[in-house]
């Protein structure tokens, strides 16, 4: 069977008028002979009725204290009632459908309730469905222990169980329908040149992801990328085919041609702080207290630079006053600068290519633009700068690589 995957967000779902966009793109995978699965969210956004963050303020009228294990509970529900909605519009228009939870697809998870992790995916009754030519709905979101307990997948779960179900079930492409077509070499709110990517490798729209893009979920992305099962992130709204993602060597295997491309994309997120904890003569455990303080008390670092004067690190600035708290109760004394912002020059093929560092000094000194901090790998080079200086820093970067060409 040819499989394919498709997965629709809760914007794509929001509307009736929506909806039809939906069921078109359904149709059409039908008319080139696919067996299809439908990955769906919840419909809509805060809010609206049947959004996941809606059903969670009614829980919190009453202090939220509900459990974790009956939290998921409440929250597999959404997807559950955009699945069965789904369904009753394809077989008003006469397509076969069934709905299945995330469990009853095969997902097992661990029980970690609200974050829980896959451990298997045995689809058998996904492909006894598809057999019959049915389409499966599949909530997404969410899965199942081995107790039978629901658990949810937490952020980009439903592109996670896209893309895990299109991994188990060998799909020829997993379709991740947004509001946006396809990603775009920055935030277009930003950038309005902004141009899209007709394609990208698994590694680079990881980045993107991590570093502030919010098309995809980067775990969706390192599932698919385990298996070598492409994506295509594609507009709902549109029949264009939007950016694939997948491995380097199959990027422009149908072309049999080699983009010379250093930089793909600039990401950014703010509302970060950097700290800076410097270390006194002979004291050696500086790093080992903090980062172990840090990690005792749930907080996650970023943008670690570690030397013998001491170490420079980033967190959240909802989190900095806490982690001022908890080095000085070390006897430490830290400066902190909040409100900074983290931008980052994504590109697989920036790798033992001179100049790249120099280019990006070079355009963000013209505009007097300060580096409070740097750091770099084979495929990002990250910059720390105040959040002030963040939109003047993107343009600058995605105009420096000629990223609008």
């Amino acid at each position: 069977m040819r499989i394919r995957v498709q997965k629709f967000g809760g914007t794509s779902l929001s509307t009736p008028e929506a909806r039809q966009h939906v069921l078109a793109h359904i149709q059409d995978a039908r008319n080139e002979d696919c067996r299809l699965v439908v990955v769906v969210s919840a419909m809509g956004r805060q809010g609206e009725p049947y959004a996941t963050d809606t059903l969670l303020g009614l829980i919190r009228q009453n202090g939220d204290t509900l459990p974790a294990r009956e939290k998921d509970l409440l929250m597999c529900c959404g997807e559950w009632i955009s699945a069965a909605n789904l369904c009753s519009m394809l077989q008003a228009a006469g397509i076969s459908s069934v709905v299945l939870t995330g469990g009853q697809a095969g997902i097992e998870t661990n029980a970690a309730y609200g974050n829980a992790q896959i451990v298997s995916v045995q689809p058998k009754r996904i492909v006894e469905h598809l057999e019959r030519s049915e389409v499966v709905i599949v909530a997404g979101f969410q899965g199942q222990t081995a107790d039978h307990e629901f658990t949810t997948l937490g952020r980009g779960g439903s592109d996670t169980s896209a893309t895990a179900l299109g991994a188990a079930l060998k799909a020829e492409v997993v379709d991740i329908f947004t509001d946006v077509n396809g990603i775009l070499t920055a935030d277009p709110r930003i950038v309005e040149d902004a141009k899209p990517l007709s394609r990208v490798s698994y590694i680079e729209i990881c980045n993107m992801a991590h570093n502030g893009a919010k098309v995809i979920h980067p775990r969706a992305v390192e599932v698919a990328m385990q298996a070598n099962v492409p994506i295509r992130v594609r507009s709902t709204f549109s029949k264009e085919e939007g950016t694939l993602v997948t491995n380097p060597e199959s990027l422009y295997a149908s072309e049999k041609k080699v983009e010379d491309r250093h930089v793909t994309g600039i990401a950014h997120f703010g509302l970060i702080t950097q700290i800076q904890v410097p270390a006194v003569e002979g004291q050696y455990d500086l790093q080992l207290q903090v980062f172990k303080t840090m990690a005792q008390h749930s907080i996650s670092v970023d943008f670690i630079n570690v030397n013998p004067s001491g170490v420079v690190y980033t967190v959240f600035d909802h989190v900095a006053d806490r982690a001022l708290e908890l080095l000085r109760g070390l006897g430490f004394k830290p400066t902190l600068l909040s409100g900074c912002a983290k931008v980052s020059v994504i590109g697989g093929g920036m790798n033992g290519v001179p100049g790249v560092m120099a280019r990006i000094v070079e355009s963000l000194t013209q505009q007097n633009i300060r580096i409070l901090q740097s750091a770099d790998s084979n495929t990002t080079i990250w910059i720390l700068v105040h959040g002030e200086d963040m939109v003047g820093a993107v343009r600058a970067l995605h105009n420096s690589f000629n990223l609008h060409k």
